[in-house]
């Protein structure tokens, strides 16, 4: 017969069944995080999401959608911002915020794909005219993703 080794840290529980069985208890939280669910070990510890289970978040999408209005316009397959909205059937301010992500700083737009950047920086915040310098930026994000980002 195989032997399991159970070794118990913290409020972690086992209890046996009449039939031979173990039911192994751990106490764990689940956290929200970017509109995604993780659970939180009692010693903190969080497992990482394996790629197909990772959703993309608000944020990157809008930076997704941005990168792909900007694309268009530049090519030539709409001539304004408000083609695109006609065509998406959104308004017009929204197509111009999101496409004001793609003048984000390299190091805020990865902290974004990464899904680093603080909860409480919104998307509303980041794409509503940016300062058009990246040390501004860094500076409209002072004590957050400065941090992250250096």
């Amino acid at each position: 017969m195989n032997e399991i080794q159970i070794q118990l840290t913290g409020a972690t529980d086992v209890m046996a069944t009449s039939d031979g069985r173990l039911t192994l208890s751990i106490p764990i939280q689940i956290k929200r995080r970017s509109g995604c669910k993780k659970v939180v070990l009692p010693n903190g510890e969080t497992a990482k999401p394996k790629a197909w289970n990772i959703k993309a978040t608000p944020l990157q999408l809008a930076l997704a959608r941005g990168h792909r209005w900007l694309a268009m316009l530049e090519s030539g397959k709409v001539k304004s911002l408000k083609e695109i909205a006609e065509r998406e059937n959104i308004d017009n301010s929204y197509v111009s915020r999101m496409v004001n992500l793609t003048c984000l700083a390299p190091e805020i737009v990865a902290a974004i794909l990464e899904d680093e950047l603080p909860d409480h920086i919104t998307l509303f915040e980041l794409a509503v005219d940016p300062p058009p310098l990246w040390e501004e930026q860094y500076a409209k994000c002072a004590g957050t993703c400065v941090d992250l980002i250096r």
